[in-house]
């Protein structure tokens, strides 16, 4: 390919059975950005636990974490459609990082009501999205509504999310959850037409990796417990709890291909929108671990009741085949809160779910 044809190649869809697809050096920068904005928004949880103000810290950590994995979704499936990695394609996903820094940054703010910054991040994604989307439009002569729809609605989410801030007197939250049924509602009003293509193997790789990440936040955490353990005793339990709960998680969900799930449009909705509760719940995971490394004297709710979330999450969505091994961990974990060691039952339970998931498979083999 010569220098000049890398500026703009034309954008059409990719091969959806293209071999060999994987994630690119570019999203792999991108998803490193969003390391910040996570580790942030699980931080700010922690220290609302461990403070006592738990209801306004889950509802604040709920809707921060929406604007910070939907950011993602919407960069990571069109780029498993038009990913081209021509210059115009690398200089418009840099505007987006560059964005995804500035909503970051406004994470603290954010979870005190004060959304400011990051709109502007957001409106700085977007408005190079909408750029993406338009080019997309030119390029792809059968996915030209579909992507004319899709920059259009972004567009006027845009302008809905800036008007919030100019609110005043209607209660956040209700305006909140109004832009959020928005923002879920445009990719089904564009993709009525045509479905925007997306390619199995690279989607399920690219949501893999961001497991990865929010399973990080567990690993910071317990990390912590590792340098509090030389102080405190009983927090080297904490610290081996946590190894062994992100093991048993990961274990868990790569050791089932979710390429084989996604066969339809239908499943692939189901299974994409349904990943916040996963990842959300992963990321919680890292913060109530942290909350009881500082408050060694708190139950083991913060922990536990994530757990089981993330239990029931991966059981509906990304566990085949089905078994009721997933929702009777998840019941045991819940009755493990009210147990002494609660974090030391749990993380007992998950190891021997996963041994018994390692069982029930040896059982089935021919």
């Amino acid at each position: 390919m010569s220098p000049r044809s890398q500026w703009r190649l034309p954008m059409g869809t990719r091969d959806t059975h293209e071999p060999h697809r994987v994630a690119t050096p570019l999203e792999l920068l991108f998803d490193l950005c969003f390391v910040v904005a996570i580790a942030l928004t699980a931080q700010l949880l922690h220290h609302a636990v461990a403070e006592g103000d738990v209801l306004h810290g889950i509802v604040a950590y709920l809707t921060v974490f929406f604007s910070v994995w939907w950011a993602w979704m919407n960069f990571t499936w069109f780029a498993s459609a038009y990913d081209t990695d021509d210059v115009a394609y690398r200089l418009t996903t840099l505007v987006q990082i560059a964005g995804v820094l500035v909503l970051a940054a406004g994470v603290p703010d954010a979870f005190h009501g004060h959304f400011g910054t990051v709109t502007v991040g957001y409106v700085i994604m977007r408005s190079a999205l909408v750029t993406q989307w338009l080019r997309a439009s030119a390029g792809a002569s059968e996915g030209r509504r579909t992507a004319r729809r899709m920059a259009l609605g972004v567009s006027l989410c845009m302008i809905g999310w800036g008007l919030i801030l100019l609110a005043h007197g209607t209660p956040h939250l209700v305006l909140f959850l109004v832009m959020v049924a928005a923002e879920l509602a445009v990719p089904l009003w564009a993709e009525r037409t045509r479905p925007t293509p997306w390619h199995p193997h690279h989607i399920s790789e690219r949501y893999g990796l961001l497991f990865i990440i929010v399973l990080g936040e567990i690993v910071l955490s317990t990390t912590v417990a590792v340098q509090a353990g030389f102080v405190q005793d009983r927090l080297w339990w904490v610290a081996a709890s946590g190894l062994v709960i992100v093991f048993a998680f990961w274990w868990l969900y790569f050791d089932h291909p979710a390429h084989e799930i996604l066969v339809d449009d239908r499943h692939a909705f189901v299974w994409g929108y349904g990943h916040y509760v996963v990842f959300g719940a992963a990321a919680a995971i890292g913060a109530g671990i942290a909350a009881v490394v500082e408050r060694p004297d708190l139950s083991g709710a913060p922990v536990t009741i994530p757990v089981a979330i993330l239990l029931l999450a991966l059981w509906a969505l990304h566990i085949r085949p089905r078994t009721w091994l997933e929702p009777a961990a998840a019941v045991l974990v819940l009755a493990g809160t009210f147990a002494g060691p609660s974090l030391v039952v749990t993380a007992v339970i998950l190891a021997v779910l996963v041994a018994a998931r390692l069982l029930s498979a040896r059982v089935r083999r021919p």
